[in-house]
């Protein structure tokens, strides 16, 4: 073979090491191999637990998170890009902000701002984050549930709330990539939210990253009074343990939040803490990571993610 040529399997190999954008001389694929060959080859997504911290935070003063507070979480949403192994189609947030009797899926080209939050300087009614939706993504999240025998809804008219346009707008500031939000299912049960991860999960083939959006830690009382740090530690803690834990291990405990020591002083109501059910379902056997653990607004929060 002369030195100029390359075999089949070659050639293959240079084209997912340029992320399929190479262009093949005549001697190595014919014309309908190389326009296969050639074709974007999706990155397998991770899928991720963030912690959204409260109301507009980075962008306005809302006097109940210190500057300091702010420039930790604000750094973790900045980077977060960087820890993907490339660049997604598309995000798929699940935030703790939107409830339904069914999951439902916003199918919005073109979602608005809902600002669900209340008491706040007018300019945190101004923030845009205007990001596309992706109807054909939608169809596919309700394909893949309605597959797995999971009833679903869809919203036309659904915008992203603050569990989504407030952190992302850090990690994507051109709001730049194809965003839907999928809502939690009312009853909060945890064995349906992992159910319902477990069928999102094809997804992170196609390019897709999965987002859950909530708190690690999430009393109001806890927050305001001071007094919720050293249950926030006990909390996560046993969290950490838990979400890093061996798959069928992981998914056995976080089934059983409830009986974790300072469970209920932690989450009063579980909304914030569901989102995770949703990542560690479409984790698979995926091993988890804290990727993210700090005291910030008194109490102690944490992120993960898996793959």
């Amino acid at each position: 073979m002369g030195t100029n040529e390359i075999t089949r399997r070659d050639a293959m190999m240079l084209i997912a090491a340029a992320g399929g954008a190479a262009v093949l001389g005549t001697n190595s694929l014919d014309a309908g191999d190389a326009r296969e060959a050639t074709k974007p080859v999706a990155t397998r997504q991770p899928v991720i637990f963030v912690p959204h911290g409260g109301g507009p935070w980075p962008f306005v003063d809302t006097g109940f998170i210190s500057a300091r507070d702010v420039e930790i979480m604000r750094a973790y949403f900045v980077d977060l890009p960087k820890q993907l192994p490339a660049a997604p189609k598309a995000l798929l947030v699940v935030s703790a902000h939107w409830e339904e009797d069914l999951p439902t899926v916003m199918t919005s080209p073109n979602p608005p701002i809902l600002y669900d939050y209340g008491g706040f300087p007018p300019e945190a009614y101004t923030i845009q984050w205007p990001a596309p939706g992706n109807p054909a993504l939608a169809e596919r999240v309700v394909q893949l549930l309605n597959g797995a025998d999971i009833a679903t809804a869809t919203d036309a008219r659904r915008g992203f709330d603050h569990g989504t346009f407030i952190p992302f707008k850090l990690s994507w500031p051109n709001a730049d990539v194809p965003t839907i939000q999928l809502s939690l299912k009312a009853g909060l049960d945890p064995a349906e939210h992992i159910a319902i991860g477990r069928a999102l999960a094809p997804l992170r083939d196609e390019g897709v990253l999965i987002l859950g959006s909530g708190m690690s830690y999430h009393n109001m009382r806890g927050f305001r009074s001071g007094n919720g740090q050293s249950t926030s530690i006990v909390f996560d803690d046993w969290l950490v343990a838990a979400a890093t834990a061996a798959p069928e291990a992981r998914t056995q405990k976080l089934c059983e939040w409830e009986a974790a020591p300072e469970a209920r002083n932690a989450h009063p109501r579980e909304e914030h803490l569901l989102p995770l059910m949703v990542v560690a379902g479409a984790a698979g056997d995926d091993p988890g990571r804290v990727t993210f653990r700090a005291d910030c607004m008194g109490v102690r929060i944490s992120a993960y993610q898996y793959g």
